[in-house]
């Protein structure tokens, strides 16, 4: 196989040169860069990636850790992610996990073996000391509320937006509240629990176990959700939805059911996804996008500069009112 001074011999070009055309940098005259194609084509050559990512010690390569690829949480999250990537020429390698431990670790395995330059965790189902074990091996930005942990992140303060959304179905008059949780575990789901419990109790409501439904992922889910929400002997009049889908579900299913949202029901969502609005459901928009861009451009910056300081970042969330309530 040729290697990268036979390119430049045969295209008459110094090795410099063929090096920047290799590499996709800009400022190089047009017959040099043709000249080099030429003789890339004309000696079959293959540019050995390994060695290029050593000799720049980097890959350009993101590695993203996520649960779900089809959830629209989380693809509004690698939407901004992704976008962002794009804008700096960089690649992303996604690790579609479905929370399970072993295939986290093989995100963070892979930049141990700096297979990518750092890694984007939007959600996992590992403990803090497992991730700890992989800080030294390259830079880690996860978008949730971290606390104390020396990790960098982009997050929504999902304690105070459910909160809020409590506090509004409350000041409607709602006492019976339910939600409806994708899972019960992890940083943001047990914000929202806390949340939830601490809410009720501050007007003297004791929250109902058998009025929070878990495993509430996709549109489907809401078909689920009204039949177990119309075998409950005494029902919740309101519920919070952690998902736009879900509560669209909900409403449709509902309708077919018989079910009059808001009168019997009234619903409160999360996201603010397109299909909430001809749905009229009232809903907490989350910035999510705006989350990954930002995650992004933490990673990248500890990319380019080396600097890994911790760096934490809230987002803003807005309450969208229509008639669900």
């Amino acid at each position: 196989m040729a290697n990268i001074r036979e390119i430049a011999k045969e295209a008459g070009v110094s090795v410099a040169t063929v090096s920047r055309v290799l590499n996709g940098y800009p400022y190089v005259r047009e017959e040099k860069r043709n000249a080099v194609w030429e003789a890339v084509e004309k000696l079959n050559y293959t540019k050995n990636i390994n060695a290029v990512h050593l000799a720049k010690g980097k890959t350009s390569i993101v590695g993203v850790m996520l649960p779900y690829v089809n959830h629209p949480y989380f693809g509004a999250i690698l939407e901004g992610i992704s976008k962002e990537a794009l804008r700096h020429r960089y690649h992303l390698l996604l690790f579609q996990t479905n929370y399970d431990v072993e295939k986290e670790l093989e995100a963070l395995e892979m930049m141990r073996m700096k297979q990518v330059d750092g890694l984007i965790i939007c959600s996992h189902v590992s403990g803090w000391n497992v991730i700890e074990a992989y800080k030294e091996d390259g830079p880690i930005v996860l978008c949730e509320d971290v606390g104390d942990k020396d990790f960098s992140s982009v997050y929504i303060d999902h304690y105070d937006a459910f909160a809020k959304a409590l506090r509004y179905l409350i000041q409607k008059g709602h006492r019976h509240i339910g939600y409806c949780i994708g899972r019960t575990t992890g940083t943001n789901s047990k914000a929202r629990e806390m949340a939830y419990y601490d809410t009720l109790r501050q007007i003297g409501v004791e929250p109902r176990k058998e009025w929070i439904f878990d495993h509430c992922l996709y549109m489907e889910d809401g078909k689920r959700v009204v039949h177990e929400w119309m075998s409950l002997p005494e029902k919740p009049s309101a519920l919070l939805v952690s998902s736009d889908q879900v509560a669209a579900g909900i409403v449709l299913w509902g309708k077919k059911e018989g079910v009059n949202i808001p009168n019997d029901l009234a619903i409160v969502s999360f996201d603010n996804h397109p299909i909430s609005e001809p749905l009229q459901i009232t809903t907490m928009e989350l910035p999510l996008a705006l989350m990954g861009t930002k995650a992004f451009r933490l990673i990248y910056h500890y990319i380019e500069t080396g600097n890994i300081a911790r760096k934490t970042e809230k987002l803003p969330v807005r309450f969208i009112e229509r008639s669900s309530v």
